[in-house]
């Protein structure tokens, strides 16, 4: 969801205008507070080089044992109700590469699943809010959002471009752009009312630039989704220039975030009924603003070897 407010309509995600748990044990644990570097936000991850996931939305046993771990939300910043519960809504991540694509890996507990748990509600705000279109709402349901600022460039109080050097997009438990309404998967992001950036992000989806798995786990209460990212073309550092390890360890903006819908009474007074939104950096209603952002380090050796 994008940052501002409107006397029409909250924008809480981009380009919404009217007119147009069984957690994993990781080896490694990186959650750091550094220098600024890629966004005003003072929290870091890195990741490190490593294997090369199998994207099923299982976490295999030593998959992402080679991964910079981290977790949330119950530290992160709240849009909408806060999480306070961990059985209520909770998550392992993992970020790591393999030199020529970034992989994240989400354990998700959640104890109400949207769309399984609970019949497929509608928010007054978008009647359309399935449909996979522009006028979706693309994050309407239980979902993660990445977003990457490869160029580590803003001007002002801009969220994301929408192609490789800034961008934002969604993965939704209940649907998507390959498997539509019903399968899980990545759909087109933010600014979606911008006709540029969801064809750059539908073509990734289709190309397969971009590919998820989003799965329930065995006996529900949560979902597992493994993400993975081309260098090229999803992280642009300077125009027609895309990261590679060659250029050496680099700083990038990331802001990540967890969407939880549950009973349509428990989100009341929320945008569109929403129960939680918590996201990694920024603050409340602006935290899709590139410079809100917190710093992913892509590092070219293993720790302990730079």
């Amino acid at each position: 969801m994008e940052g501002q407010t409107s006397s029409i309509a909250y924008t809480g995600h981009s380009g919404y205008f009217p007119d147009d748990a069984a957690p994993m044990t990781p080896i490694l644990f990186f959650l750091l507070a550094f220098p600024l570097a890629a966004g005003e936000y003072p929290r870091t991850l890195e990741a490190f080089p490593g294997g090369t996931p199998k994207l099923d939305g299982v976490l295999s046993p030593g998959e992402w044992d080679d991964a910079t771990a981290f977790a949330g939300v119950l530290d992160w910043i709240p849009q909408f109700s806060k999480t306070t519960d961990p059985k209520d809504l909770s998550l392992k991540g993992f970020v790591k590469h393999d030199g020529k694509r970034l992989y994240f890996a989400f354990e998700i507990a959640d104890d109400v699943l949207y769309g399984i748990d609970t019949p497929r509600w509608l928010p007054e705000e978008n009647l359309k809010a399935h449909d996979l279109t522009r006028e979706g709402f693309p994050w309407f349901g239980d979902e993660m959002e990445l977003l990457i600022n490869a160029s580590n460039k803003w001007s002002g109080d801009e969220n994301a471009a929408g192609d490789g050097s800034s961008w934002q997009m969604v993965c939704n438990l209940t649907k998507s752009r390959r498997g539509g309404v019903g399968v899980g998967g990545l759909l087109e992001g933010e600014p979606r009312r911008d006709r540029k950036a969801w064809d750059t992000y539908r073509k990734w989806i289709l190309s397969g630039a971009q590919e998820a798995a989003a799965k329930v786990k065995p006996g529900g209460k949560g979902y597992i989704i493994e993400w993975a990212v081309n260098f090229d073309p999803c992280l642009e550092v300077s125009p027609g220039r895309f990261y590679s390890t060659a250029m050496g360890d680099r700083a990038m903006g990331v802001n990540i975030a967890l969407g939880d819908l549950d009973e349509k009474e428990k989100g009341a007074g929320n945008f569109g009924h929403f129960h939680h939104e918590d996201w990694f950096s920024g603050a409340k209603n602006v935290r899709t603003n590139l410079k809100q952002w917190g710093t992913l380090w892509i590092r070219t050796t293993k720790p302990g070897r730079r």
